[in-house]
């Protein structure tokens, strides 16, 4: 397997542990210790495997279900470092309410003798687009 499969394969376990809630699959994934961030889409970063994991665990503890669609924009690989970014299409159902959020996603392994870890991730939020002549000066869409 190359070392783009390889990331690719990594990304995809990490997907699907989280649409499966399953903390412990993450946690294969995610290189532990102080260096690891992981920023979710509209939140503060956190740093540390400890913060992380516990910010998972919510989550998880706090939605019903999850369903998860991604769409890789670009990956790569260059030495010891690897990235995939994606776009994410999320359907949650939380306290019975069903909420369906888009996000763009950077995730960034680092190479390991064991395998390629998660050590960094950051979601950032996809908001509707306001029409161009709505929106703040400098902000419209170019083509």
């Amino acid at each position: 397997m190359s070392d783009n499969q390889a990331v690719l394969a990594a990304n995809q376990a990490f997907y699907r542990a989280f649409e499966q809630k399953n903390l412990e699959a993450l946690s294969a994934i995610w290189l532990k210790g102080d260096n690891s961030v992981c920023i979710h889409p509209g939140r503060p970063p956190l740093k540390g495997w400890e913060r992380i994991s516990t910010s998972w665990d919510e989550i998880f503890k706090n939605t019903d279900s999850i369903q998860l669609t991604t769409e890789t924009i670009a990956a790569g690989v260059s030495g010891n470092i690897a990235y995939v970014v994606l776009l994410e299409k999320l359907s949650q159902v939380i306290q019975g309410r069903s909420v369906d959020v888009q996000s763009i996603a950077t995730n960034v392994f680092a190479r390991t003798p064991e395998a390629w870890r998660l050590v960094h991730r950051h979601g950032s939020p996809i908001l509707p687009m306001m029409p161009p002549n709505q929106q703040p000066p400098g902000m419209s869409r170019r083509n």
